[in-house]
């Protein structure tokens, strides 16, 4: 267990002037409201805040942070308040453990829902204070060094939430240690069986490994100091992770993965220092073709600076070299917290580079009103591949891989992308879905009279161009409904002879509005429009004369069933609203799954469509027309899925799949099999299920299987 003496001791390592007594305070009152608290693992609860405050002094961070990260639970897990953190420890203390005080008081309909907001609320703090971000990943790590004490299922969905979040941004602050330790924490906890092969098969040749380290090792600090320069040379194993990944892309096995050890050459001096380092090693070794990456030049846009290249070394062995200097290697490890920097008593500069992601993020926030549509777009931007291309000034603009020229023109701006007619690329005129390159530079051509178009969504790529257009898409949809809406029912109370404008100057339908769709008069004239509100009903609340006798209506249910009911349940194994009696078809862009959270989407005349949360497609839907939905709790229904492994070509191996697919007890509609010229093969499989948890289960044991090298659900 970390001691409180361990951290002092290295808090004035690196700052002398430490506050040791508001450390002392946050570590005796975490203590205090943590008495009697254990962890999963036993230990007492202590023991997370200490690990946390730990990891905040492996990243030189200031006292305030460091007793924010001792007290970051208490607020949430004891009787502790907000009020008390300011009283005993400051304003800025209670600031930074509020914006790390999780959404525990709202109830959500599904996980993913809680998931959304958690991260909108964090993202809104952290703008405010990027330490809270810090700490939340002190946090997340040591959690997930400890996760195995968990149960399975629950361990597994927090290491697809640290994939999906966590390691993103780490990577987006440029705090590269943690992103690769989070990356392979969670590798190890979704994949426990495929992580023991690899670590064996790695252990095989680890003194071999070493050997060769240490003679590159020999070879590199050999040719610096006859070039007269100076540096520190390491070398190590690739994460397991990251080997994984090599291996799932290229559709490789292990023994065909040659550069799984990189070499980092750290050295003492400015940028010129380091191109002459990166000549030396090219004269050395022969580069391979078209692996060289200039991050000096054209820093990522979290600030990482180093020059990556790949050389056929000693034995003909390939090998990945990073050259940078001290003060890049000290910006790649710790990122933003390596150049942290106050203002008067506690008060932030940030850096304008630094933080315009994030302040792209918040934007988009504010465009985007669903939460998972927000959190799945942002995930876009938060992690990916970039292209460079420059402006006709030569302003230097990243973008995801993929991009368009319609991204670039929305990566100048918004008001650029909603009114881009077309663009000239290297002086050659280009559609709007050109796919831009490394090194382009293009020229957005602007038409006052354009405004975006729902088919945009089908080619940009970028977050922020996807969020922009779905905002204006709505918009004009909205205002179309509005006017489609207002027209049915001056149509409509002109035949009762109610006049629309007096009631609407009168201020008489505003209340009506109220009740009906529980907004102004321009709400219910969409709604009216959407389908949603029939403007008969709009005329019998103003006029109850009018209505005819019938029964108390059920209020939405008995709404819902007279838009889809039919003579007989349908079976789907769906309730919508509460409701099991309505007509219910299956998006087959998604074919959800019994046990997959799922939303419903309101069509004309058809019923509802049901999507699994996470589609595509389902984010294209119009929000105002989508509903609740839910699977019964007993439903015999099976669903048609695909699934697709991927392999080693070796006899036997199908017969091994589908014996174990038949074991869980589900039955095949289709098989094909797919070889390919490196001996790999890929087995593509329509099946029946009864629910995600079998297919879940099922798909452990193929993984388990000698020679799969993936398993993946398919979705159209």
């Amino acid at each position: 267990m970390l001691r409180f003496n361990d951290i002092a001791d290295r808090v004035l390592d690196y700052d002398p002037n430490a506050d040791l007594e508001l450390l002392q305070s946050a570590y005796v009152f975490s203590a205090k409201v943590h008495e009697g608290q254990e962890r999963l693992s036993g230990e007492p609860y202590l023991v997370h805040p200490l690990e946390v405050a730990g990891i905040l002094v492996d990243m030189r961070l200031d006292d305030v942070t460091i007793a924010a990260g001792m007290l970051h639970d208490t607020v949430e897990d004891t009787l502790a308040s907000l009020e008390e953190i300011d009283q005993l420890f400051g304003e800025e203390v209670a600031f930074l453990v509020e914006g790390l005080t999780k959404i525990s008081k709202v109830q959500f309909r599904s996980a993913r829902a809680r998931q959304a907001e958690n991260f909108r609320k964090m993202l809104v703090a952290m703008s405010k204070d990027i330490r809270i971000l810090l700490i939340k990943l002190a946090d997340r790590i040591h959690n997930m060094r400890t996760l195995h004490f968990m149960e399975t299922d629950k361990a597994q969905g927090i290491a697809h939430e640290t994939l999906d979040i966590y390691v993103p941004l780490a990577h987006r602050l440029g705090v590269n240690w943690m992103k690769r330790e989070l990356e392979d924490l969670a590798f190890r906890i979704l994949q426990p069986e495929l992580c023991g092969e690899l670590e064996r098969m790695l252990r095989g040749r680890h003194a071999e490994r070493e050997r060769y380290i240490e003679e590159v090792k020999g070879i590199v600090e050999g040719k610096l100091e006859e070039a007269g320069l100076s540096g520190e040379v390491t070398g190590r194993l690739k994460d397991l992770s990251s080997i994984h990944a090599k291996m799932t892309a290229q559709g490789l096995s292990l023994d065909q993965i040659y550069d799984v050890i990189a070499f980092r050459i750290v050295i003492e001096g400015e940028a010129e220092h380091v191109y002459a380092a990166l000549g030396l090693m090219h004269a050395t070794w022969p580069p391979v073709p078209g692996r060289f990456k200039d991050y000096v030049a054209l820093p990522k846009p979290n600030g990482y600076k180093s020059l990556h290249t790949t050389v056929i070394g000693p034995y003909g062995e390939r090998m990945e070299l990073q050259i940078r200097t001290e003060e890049m290697h000290l910006h790649a490890e710790l990122g933003i917290a390596a150049h942290w920097r106050y203002k008067g008593h506690g008060g932030r500069e940030q850096d304008d580079e630094q933080f315009n992601w994030l302040r792209q993020l918040l934007e988009r926030q504010r465009e985007l009103d669903d939460p998972h549509e927000f959190l799945d777009t942002v995930k876009v931007d938060l992690f990916r591949d970039e292209v460079f291309v420059f402006t006709p000034r030569g302003d230097v603009l990243n973008l995801p891989r993929g991009s368009t020229a319609l991204d670039f023109a929305y990566g100048i701006h918004s008001e650029v992308g909603d009114h881009c007619s077309g663009a000239r690329v290297n002086g050659t005129m280009r559609p709007l879905a050109h796919v831009l390159e490394s090194g382009d530079t293009v020229e957005v051509l602007n038409n006052p009279n354009q405004a975006p178009k729902k088919d945009w969504l089908e080619f940009v790529v970028s977050g922020k161009a996807k969020a922009r257009i779905r905002h204006a898409v709505r918009l004009a949809e909205n205002e179309r409904s509005r006017e489609l809406g207002r027209g049915i029912l001056e149509r409509e109370l002109r035949k009762s002879g109610l006049s629309l404008n007096r009631l609407v100057e009168s201020g008489e339908l505003e209340p009506i509005s109220g009740k009906l769709v529980k907004g102004g008069v321009e709400d219910l004239f969409a709604a009216v429009g959407y389908g949603r509100v029939a403007a008969r009903s709009v005329a019998e609340a103003l006029r109850p004369e009018l209505a005819e006798p019938v029964e108390e209506p059920e209020a939405r249910g008995r709404k819902l069933r007279d838009l889809f009911r039919r003579e007989r349940k349908t079976g789907s194994g769906i309730r919508v609203d509460g409701h099991g009696d309505v007509m219910v078809r299956f998006g087959q862009c998604c074919s959800p799954l019994p046990g997959d959270e799922i939303i419903g989407f309101v069509t004309r005349g058809r019923g509802v469509t049901v999507h699994n949360r996470e589609c595509r497609v389902a984010f294209e839907l119009d929000k105002d027309r989508c509903i609740e939905v839910e699977w019964e709790t007993e439903t015999d229904i099976k669903r048609r899925i695909r699934i697709r492994v991927t392999s080693r070509d070796t006899p036997g191996l199908l017969a091994k799949v589908t014996k174990t697919i038949s074991a869980a007890g589900i039955n095949i509609g289709s098989a094909r099999i797919d070889t390919h010229d490196d001996r790999t093969a890929t087995q593509t499989f329509d099946l029946w299920v009864s629910d995600v948890r079998t297919l879940k289960a099922m798909m452990k044991e193929i993984q388990k299987i000698k020679g799969v090298q993936a398993v993946d659900r398919v979705r159209a």
